[in-house]
């Protein structure tokens, strides 16, 4: 996982109007400004929230990309509910399991 880079994308994007046009007519273009695995390239894509919480992506900056996408907050909640459903506990980031802890869980 690129967090710092994926991170770094999504600052860019929630706070740059000419990224976010970027984003929209051409993501790939977007995507190759940044060091991505192709997996983190397929989650910013698909717009999917559950992975991109689960491998650490900082709240606060995924909500605003959730909303850049068109998600609800209703929807963005129960996305990353789902991410921990379906992949398991978060594995990097703030919201890291330590010790036994929930990882975050909302």
């Amino acid at each position: 996982m690129s967090l710092y880079q994926v991170q770094k994308l999504l600052y860019q994007l929630n706070r740059d109007t000419a990224t976010q046009a970027r984003f929209k007519t051409d993501v790939d273009s977007v995507l190759s400004d940044y060091k991505l695995t192709d997996d983190e390239k397929n989650w910013l894509r698909n717009g999917d929230v559950g992975e991109l919480y689960i491998h650490g992506v900082n709240g606060q900056i995924l909500m605003h990309y959730a909303a850049f996408i068109g998600q609800e907050w209703d929807e963005y909640i129960q996305a990353m509910k789902d991410g921990l459903t379906k992949h398991g506990q978060v594995r990097d980031g703030i919201y890291r399991a330590v010790d036994g802890g929930d990882g975050g869980a909302i």
